[in-house]
């Protein structure tokens, strides 16, 4: 074996860098490549989503034009039906208080000739048969007009519009109500079961279940989902701490809970008087700037969307897209109350009624 010469170590050390070089440039190489096929990908689906976004914008500003012009054409065909009725009611008022008139004033010429007769005796003749010439003739003003009815066409008229188109809109705000069953001991409930607050006496002497929450002071709402669309908001205005969202209705309620989507649950918090996160793994901090008052939950189950909203403007907060596996139900947590104050606001669901 021929002996190393001194060209043999910085060739050996030379080959090996490149070597080094090579593999670091092949694996850039691959990374690039995967980041291409990525981005071409989020490409093809950015272009895919826009359209059909396109296409649901579309169709749901199409709807609202629809009923806007369907509840224009029965507003006016309204209109016009109040009109013909007044206009005919009129006419007919007009022609008869018109017959009566001719009527009175054919009495008052028959009693001006009588009043002018200067003979007494032709005078008196004449006044036995007067009775029954002007009868019928003397009718009484008894007019009795019905206005016409502008109040249903003017003041506010948009506002008018919108609450008759409600009914055609969804999803709008659901009336959700709370599962007493599930409400951790601690909570109190209203008699109508759409307010929760952490009570900061002693623990309510309540049976206990496994549906029953007995560490996280949480309860859920008393109906699960398992397909289809819903939207339903809460009242969260001058809290410091609170958690909403959804849970898997088979998601453990016993013991310290991670509120995250691998423990089926899908969730906003409120934490630290004013910092606002989506419990995800780990939480993602939301881009909030004004304190909200009011928190909207949008869940698509069959698109696998649940989607938070300032209630207030519709502004989006954080949007979960997942699988659901099974039936949820809206999840709600106001957070314990501190003695010096902080934090003892209930958390309500908002019910809009019109």
């Amino acid at each position: 074996m021929p002996a190393k010469t001194a060209v043999d170590q910085p060739w050996t050390q030379t080959l090996r860098e490149l070597k080094e070089q090579l593999q670091a440039l092949q694996d850039s190489e691959r990374e690039h490549t995967e980041a291409l096929q990525l981005l071409k990908r989020q490409l093809a689906e950015t272009k895919s989503s826009t359209k059909s976004l396109r296409t649901t914008i579309g169709e749901a500003f199409e709807r609202l034009h629809r009923l806007l012009r369907e509840r224009q054409k029965a507003m006016l065909e309204e209109l016009e039906a109040d009109t013909a009725r007044t206009l005919t009611d009129i006419e007919q008022k007009v022609q008869r208080y018109s017959q009566q008139l001719r009527k009175v004033q054919e009495g008052a010429q028959i009693l001006q000739e009588r009043l002018a007769e200067t003979d007494r005796h032709t005078f008196l003749a004449g006044v036995a048969s007067l009775s029954e010439r002007l009868k019928g003739k003397i009718h009484e003003t008894n007019l009795t007009y019905e206005d016409f009815p502008t109040s249903k066409y003017t003041g506010p008229l948009q506002y008018t519009i919108w609450k008759s188109l409600f009914q055609d809109i969804h999803p709008v705000p659901a009336a959700l109500t709370l599962d007493p069953g599930t409400a951790h001991q601690r909570l109190i409930l209203s008699d109508d079961c759409t307010i929760v607050a952490y009570g900061n006496l002693h623990p309510q002497p309540l049976q206990d279940s496994p549906k029953r929450f007995d560490v996280e002071v949480s309860v859920l709402g008393s109906e699960a989902f398992s397909s289809g669309v819903h939207y339903w908001e809460v009242v969260v205005a001058e809290k410091t701490q609170w958690v909403i969202g959804l849970a898997h209705e088979a998601a453990s309620r016993k013991g310290s809970i991670q509120i995250q989507p691998s423990r089926g649950f899908y969730c906003i918090v409120m934490h630290d008087g004013n910092q606002y996160s989506a419990c995800t793994e780990p939480w993602t901090r939301l881009n909030v700037r004004d304190k909200l008052d009011k928190v909207g939950v949008f869940l698509d189950y069959d698109q696998g969307l649940l989607i938070f909203y300032n209630a207030d403007d519709m502004s989006w907060l954080y949007t979960f897209r997942e699988k659901f596996p099974g039936k949820l139900c809206s999840y709600f947590s106001p957070g314990q109350s501190h003695a010096n104050g902080k934090n003892v606001q209930p958390l309500r669901i908002n019910t809009v009624r019109i």
